[in-house]
């Protein structure tokens, strides 16, 4: 039970109808979750809003009301509160609601196009490792300690955020790791939480459906750090040329990361081969199993935050050389035929590009490389001929398949795809719409050391079809198929 003049604190508050003084039970923006004595918050989102519900929030036993809009008519008895931005107020809510949880452990947030899970993953594990009870919210899942909890957004909505760093705290955790995603930031589920630190990875093609333009999706991505409090670090990639711009107004403690350039945070990348990375890291030799130079680039990320946290280098070191491959990030494996099969979630033209340059790095070119790629529906529509003019450009053979095409036409969503190859590339393609299918066919492709790249779903161990969520693993299935005798 909570107080509403104290869940209001740091709310900008427009206007107020009825007392504050007010004991609320719960909160929620769901009018289905409305029970006795809730507060409900009129969110208004890319499907619903929620001011449509207020009515029905107040028959089922809401005592008070967040709007951004006051309605006509007002209950006896129910707490009316006009705010300018009900997704912020929201956030600075929750956070109240549970006690401040934030400002109670060292939470760090990773945003960018690529590596998000990654890092924020591994670095869950690299102190967990080290005896730390920590959390993680990422996409793959939510971790308090050792328990795991389902997600389904890239940045969980701030209630849940609250409630489970609420729960880490109870559990004596010290650190959750975050990934926070430009839709996360932009509909203010970050507002009103208390960050050690951020780190930014890159900025590349990605989200453009939803924030029209690529300015407006790095903004989002910078205004993440202008938030960010003095005793804060910021942490950024200086090979990518966004990453200054992420500091330009940031009050954060400024730090770089980099492979190429000049950095607080050096690494330069020894031998990179299918059996891992042997990298050097401020001037101390280091292997990891991971593969790939944007593998690298997580790997001094995570160094570099785990500094800053206050580990001990070399601990930080020894504890870097045992993490493994997150799902659906680069996962291999290899059949008994001797055919090497790679899932990765590879899901925009850069981070499709990265993997592919990588497995050509790495392999002899005696044999083929044969890529499953689709891309998914209801989504920026601009990647699909890009990432099918890199997948014919630096691959022997491609697949064009369905990923996700949720509400869409699986098959205009490949011919969207079809039309980004080049006269040049036309011999190097087939399209199979049933993934299934197209796995198979991949792997009565392949021959003894070919490498199968199964791109686009990665850790999505399902495929939405229409309104038909189906298991559909690409590990499990290609395992399957390559290993079924």
């Amino acid at each position: 039970m909570k107080v509403l003049k104290d869940i209001l604190f740091k709310v900008d508050v427009e206007a107020v109808r009825g007392s504050t003084h007010i004991a609320v039970e719960s909160m929620c923006f769901d009018s289905r979750l409305v029970g006795k004595d809730t507060l409900f918050v009129a969110q208004k989102g890319l499907n619903f809003d929620g001011h449509t519900f207020i009515e029905k929030a107040v028959a089922d036993g809401a005592k008070a009301i967040v709007c951004e809009v006051m309605p006509k008519t007002l209950s006896e008895g129910v707490t009316y509160v006009q705010v300018i931005d009900c997704g912020i107020a929201l956030a600075i809510l929750a956070s109240n609601f549970y006690d401040n949880p934030s400002e109670k452990l060292k939470l760090v947030g990773v945003t960018g196009t690529n590596g998000k899970t990654t890092i924020a993953t591994q670095l869950y594990t690299l102190f967990t490792n080290a005896g730390y009870t920590c959390g993680l919210l990422s996409t793959i899942r939510i971790m308090i300690g050792d328990k795991v909890l389902p997600t389904t957004h890239t940045t969980p909505d701030s209630i849940m955020i609250n409630r489970c760093l609420h729960e880490l705290v109870k559990a004596g955790g010290t650190h959750c790791f975050m990934e926070v995603s430009s839709h996360g930031i932009h509909q203010g589920r970050t507002a009103g939480l208390h960050f050690e630190g951020g780190i930014f990875t890159n900025l590349t093609h990605d989200h453009l459906d939803y924030h029209e333009s690529f300015a407006a999706y790095r903004d989002v991505k910078k205004s993440f750090f202008d938030h960010l409090p003095k005793a804060s670090f910021a942490l950024v990639n200086a090979d990518d040329k966004n990453g200054m711009v992420m500091m330009q107004n940031t009050a954060a403690r400024k730090y770089t990361y980099a492979l190429k350039t000049t950095a607080d945070f050096k690494g330069r990348i020894l031998e990179n081969q299918f059996s891992g990375l042997l990298l050097n890291i401020d001037n101390k030799e280091v292997y990891s199993s991971l593969i790939g130079a944007f593998n690298a680039y997580n790997l001094l990320a995570i160094y570099a935050a785990s500094c800053l946290l206050g580990m001990e280098k070399l601990e930080v070191l020894r504890l870097l050389s045992d993490l493994k491959n997150v799902d659906g990030r680069f996962q291999y494996l290899i059949s008994r035929e001797g055919v090497i099969a790679i899932v990765d979630y590879a899901h925009t033209p850069d981070a499709l590009k990265n993997v592919l340059e990588t497995i050509n790095a790495i392999r002899s070119h005696n044999e083929e490389v044969i890529t499953v790629v689709g891309c998914g529906g209801d989504r920026d529509k601009t990647k699909r001929p890009k990432m099918a003019d890199i997948a014919t450009q630096l691959s022997n053979k491609v697949i064009f398949t369905s990923d996700n095409p949720r509400s869409e036409d699986p098959e205009a969503i490949l011919r969207d795809m079809e039309a980004g190859v080049s006269p040049a590339n036309f011999k190097k393609y087939l399209t199979i719409t049933d993934r299934f299918q197209a796995i198979k066919t991949a792997g009565a492709m392949a021959g003894k050391n070919d490498i199968i790249l199964i791109a686009g779903k990665g850790h999505e161990n399902y495929q939405i079809i229409g309104k038909t969520k189906l298991d559909f693993d690409d590990y499990k299935i290609v395992d399957q198929i390559l290993n079924q005798q």
